[in-house]
């Protein structure tokens, strides 16, 4: 049985006041009936506890790096924290097929997504260095990226402006995952009378990349 993950960053917990929610239960449904045996694992961001990089975890992660520490050697709290990055890290590897439901805030993510993905850069684990440089561990697994703007970014002055798209995907791209092309549905705040509209289009292009991957079998 395959195993899709489902990520949420958005603190709207009611899928109708979220409309990148609404978009990603498009996005669910599809999927469902091509592979109406996966099992769909949904990571709410918000609901979560996520480990943020502070000083714990950053010596902690360092002494087992390249400092010759072992974890029984850490103190409590470094100890403590890195064994929760990890079993988040190790629980975000079960996967096969990955989909994230983001907002664009202030030209990037929602910070916690990016303290989620910080918790998955862990050498020996999703990466690993070689002398041609790192090399991501998460090869053959799909995913996809449904981002809700209220700007307009893909056309534009404000191109080179968004970071939230961009940086999801090279992380991922470092990790080794297979990406589909972002569904995006952009201009909400602009053009607030066309919302309907946008939000229609984005359900057909996320349940087009719902057939998509689906069908592709994932050989991990």
């Amino acid at each position: 049985m395959s195993k899709l993950l489902y990520i949420t960053a958005n603190p709207k917990k009611d899928v109708k006041l979220s409309k990148g929610a609404q978009i990603g239960e498009a996005f669910l449904e599809e999927f469902k009936k091509v592979q109406p045996d996966v099992d769909i694992e949904q990571m709410h961001l918000y609901s979560m506890y996520i480990p943020e990089i502070d000083m714990d975890l950053l010596y902690g992660r360092a002494k087992l790096s390249f400092m010759g520490y072992t974890k029984e050697q850490l103190p409590e709290a470094e100890r403590t924290k890195l064994e929760k990055m990890h079993a988040l890290a190790d629980r975000f590897i079960a996967a096969d097929y990955y989909v994230f439901v983001t907002p664009i805030w202030n030209l990037g993510a929602p910070a916690i997504l990016k303290s989620f993905m910080d918790c998955l850069f862990i050498t020996g684990k999703t990466f690993t260095n070689t002398p041609e440089g790192p090399k991501g561990l998460l090869t053959g697994r799909k995913a996809l990226h449904i981002q809700t703007r209220g700007g307009v970014y893909s056309t534009g002055p404000m191109v080179e402006f968004e970071m939230g798209d961009r940086y999801l995907r090279k992380a991922l791209e470092f990790l080794g995952f297979d990406l589909m092309d972002t569904v995006i549905a952009e201009g909400m705040d602009h053009f607030p009378k066309l919302v309907p509209e946008i939000i229609a289009k984005a359900k057909m292009e996320a349940t087009a990349a719902a057939r998509e991957m689906a069908k592709k079998p994932v050989t991990l």
